[in-house]
């Protein structure tokens, strides 16, 4: 066992973080989750940090309710990642111009597409259940359905903040491509809507932080939330599939000569809700910052833009809900950040990987993350590594 249980209110609080290194807000907030009468476990990854509500780096298992902001805004988001043909060898001394290619292919920070992408023109893309996802858009919250244009057009770009597009070498020389993004502003919407939704419900007027608010089962609010909340996740998905079509175009045309081929890609969601079953109990399990890690699943555990991220491989280890860390998680706030750091550490911390260095990604510096390896470290009965890999190229918003 390489967890550590601090005592709760309704369950223990299973910890693969030193508790003597988790901020004291972050800590208050596990302690709250835990007084939640829906509440039948609660695991903490080793990249525990702050977050609205719930900490990121928490399992939440609940039976018959689930907590929205427990999910975080971002409904879907997570990685994705796929092993190619080419090698190190292949690559051009200056990578400047595939970077440049990536940014024209894929919009990035608040930008999208001028025209909805037709998933039929991109080369590999699966287009089964397309149109019976945007089909179901008009069954999702009336507050967001004059958002569908927008949607539309969102649909395959990254957004900002710690999403990021990469071009990665592992130990063996061999080229990977790496994304990491989620469901966009629809998804945002959506959240904060059910978000204030749940706030209103008398069930949740004498919660210790209104941010906890739930929706239980068997009511109208939980059919509503659940409708759109898995709408949600496919997006996420969806946008993750059509960027990672989008970026094997743009490698197949920038390494035409080397004819480049793609292994299966792997995809984990990081902020989402499953139904799964524990003890013979039927959960709703919300993972915030964290990955679902089964026995023999594949997930991704990136780094920083400077560092590095694990391909992954889970053991099953039922005590964390057969889930692991979603990456290397925040030490420090962005503000912080901004404020400890300068354009100068920026370069220096991003020495060797083609990327912006500009005051406009400063908050997303190496030095405001927890380092990986420790990270891994702490979650050696959760997964065994597959991969290392190390960026060459970072895309951020």
């Amino acid at each position: 066992m390489s967890y550590t249980e601090v005592p709760g209110a309704q369950v223990p609080i299973r910890m693969w973080a030193d508790p003597a290194t988790v901020e004291g807000v972050a800590m208050q907030q596990l302690r709250n989750v835990a007084t939640l009468p829906w509440i039948k476990g609660l695991a903490v990854m080793p990249d525990v940090h702050f977050g609205k509500g719930a900490t990121v780096g928490s399992v939440i298992a609940m039976r018959g309710a689930v907590c929205p902001a427990a999910v975080g805004v971002d409904i879907g988001c997570g990685m994705s990642a796929v092993k190619t043909s080419l090698r190190a060898d292949d690559l051009p001394g200056d990578l400047s111009r595939l970077r440049s290619r990536i940014e024209q292919a894929i919009p990035v920070g608040r930008g999208m597409h001028d025209d909805p992408v037709d998933p039929r023109r991109v080369h590999g893309f699966p287009t089964a259940g397309w149109d019976d996802f945007w089909g179901r858009f008009d069954g999702v919250a009336e507050a967001v359905k004059f958002r569908h244009e927008r949607a539309a057009k969102q649909m395959g770009s990254l957004g900002s903040g710690n999403h990021f597009i990469e071009f990665c070498l592992d130990e063996t020389g061999a080229v990977w491509l790496m994304l990491h993004s989620g469901s966009r502003n629809i998804g945002k919407e959506l959240a904060e809507h059910h978000i204030e939704q749940a706030r209103k419900l008398p069930h949740n007027q004498g919660l210790v932080d209104r941010d906890l608010a739930v929706f239980v089962a068997d009511t109208p609010q939980m059919a509503a939330y659940r409708n759109d909340l898995f709408w949600a996740q496919e997006y996420a998905r969806h946008n993750r599939d059509v960027m990672m079509a989008l970026f094997q175009d743009v490698v197949r045309a920038e390494f035409r000569k080397a004819r480049p081929t793609f292994e299966p890609v792997i995809s984990c969601h990081h902020n989402y809700v499953a139904e799964e079953t524990y003890e013979g109990m039927e959960l709703l399990v919300t993972r915030k910052g964290a990955i679902r890690a089964g026995s023999g699943e594949y997930g991704i555990i990136p780094g920083s833009m400077g560092t590095g991220s694990y391909i992954v491989r889970g053991l099953g280890n039922p005590a964390s809900f057969n889930s692991a860390s979603h990456g290397a998680g925040r030490k420090m706030s962005r503000n912080a950040a901004k404020k400890r750091f300068s354009t100068r550490d920026l370069e220096e911390q991003t020495r060797g990987v083609e990327c912006r260095k500009d005051s406009g990604v400063v908050d997303e510096i190496p030095g405001a993350y927890k380092p990986i390896e420790k990270v891994m470290e702490q979650q050696r009965d959760l997964v065994e590594v597959v991969a290392k890999l190390k960026q060459v190229v970072c895309v951020k918003g």
